[in-house]
């Protein structure tokens, strides 16, 4: 890949998203119904640039400046923390801190991620261009987690192992998921079988060691060393504390398309429903592609393993997708799916040019609605 296509792509994107803001505010009502909304002006940046700090953003900003509150454990620490001891940096503006965090993060990200792969140009564009791709760029934990994850994966493939038990301990203090960076790593090692064992161990326990470090301030504090989980039906969309399986979640949405009214929540119940069944899809393809199935002249079955690196990532992006569906809802499915990354991968290596622009076109169009109504204040993923 051209090194100046990487800064090309993200500026592009950069760009297009502001311009998609900076347009919703004309044309779309402002809701704003969510925590702290008020507090928005207060940081004296243009409403289209503040826009990106709705919702969850805010309660960031409010954990990195006084610590968490109530049922706010339900968001992992490091970005906050990021954000607290870097905010002096940047005129003591949280909010313009964490989106210097989530877009410089980002813009690394992918940019190692798109030298790492043959098609990295293909890979970018779909990656940009999905429908809730903004969110990178948001005073989220996405861009950050983007960034760890890639990293995790980019010096794993380097067998830097210092390096992946470095990142990967600070994924999983990032976002939940990265616990689940222990997938790729087993399947990494399988190939790497002379390594000596502290390699093995080191890797594996670090992203656990992450997690488990978050669920001892937990039990400490609260009591709860998982309550990050139970916490989580205090935000609403219909989340469980208890685990949910899959059958039930679908169960759950056909009730919603037979009965409910057609207003706005209802048009988001249908795009996770098609997005989580579009991205599960693809990445059951891409699955069919990495493991071989052949029937010798005496009809015995042989399962053959393409790459065991790809197989890694591939069940990582399931347990990815997979993961939130177990508090029985589809909600923020099309956030979430960001980090299926085998699915990204898939899509650029479609040979039909034609079926590649249909998926852009798709994903620019939903693109452009999700994104101007999140930054109106409605609630889309």
């Amino acid at each position: 890949m051209n090194l100046l296509l990487g800064p090309l792509f993200f500026l592009i994107w950069r760009i297009f998203d502001f311009l998609v803001i900076f347009l919703s505010q004309k044309v779309i009502p402002y809701l704003g119904f969510f925590p702290y909304s008020d507090q928005l002006p207060g940081f004296n940046l243009l409403s289209w640039v503040s826009a990106l700090a709705n919702f969850d953003g805010l309660h960031y900003i409010s954990i990195a400046r006084s610590g968490y509150a109530q049922y706010e454990q339900a968001f992992f620490p490091l970005y906050p923390m990021l954000i607290k001891f870097l905010t002096p940096l940047f005129f003591n503006n949280q909010l313009l801190t964490g989106l210097i965090i989530s877009n410089v993060s980002f813009f690394i990200g992918i940019t190692i991620l798109a030298r790492s792969y043959k098609d990295g140009n293909w890979l970018l564009i779909f990656l940009l261009a999905f429908p809730t791709s903004f969110f990178f760029g948001a005073v989220y934990t996405e861009g950050l987690f983007f960034l760890l994850l890639i990293f995790a994966l980019y010096f794993l493939k380097k067998e830097k192992y210092l390096l992946v038990v470095v990142f990967s301990f600070l994924a999983s203090l990032t976002r939940l998921v990265g616990v689940f960076l222990i997938i790729p790593m087993i399947f990494h090692f399988i190939n790497k079988n002379k390594k000596p064992i502290i390699y093995y161990l080191s890797s594996i326990i670090s992203p656990i060691l992450g997690l488990g470090i978050y669920c001892l301030y937990l039990w400490q504090t609260t009591g709860d060393p998982l309550f990050f989980l139970t916490s989580q039906p205090i935000f609403g969309a219909n989340r469980s504390s208890h685990l949910i399986i899959l059958p039930h979640v679908y169960w759950r949405y056909f009730k919603i398309f037979i009965t409910a009214a057609h207003d706005s929540r209802y048009f988001v119940s249908l795009i996770e429903f098609l997005m989580f069944n579009f991205v599960f899809v693809v990445l059951i393809l891409d699955l069919f592609k990495i493991i071989k199935l052949k029937i010798n002249e005496l009809m015995n079955y042989e399962l053959r393993i393409t790459n065991y690196n790809q197989l890694g990532l591939n069940i990582f992006s399931f347990a990815n997708l997979i993961l939130p569906t177990l508090t029985g809802t589809f909600s923020s499915i099309p956030r979430y799916s960001l980090f299926s990354i085998s699915f990204f991968i898939y899509l650029s290596q479609i040979k039909n040019v034609v079926i590649k622009y249909s998926i852009i076109g798709i994903f620019l169009i939903l693109h452009i609605l999700l994104l101007g109504y999140f930054t109106q204040g409605y609630f889309i993923s």
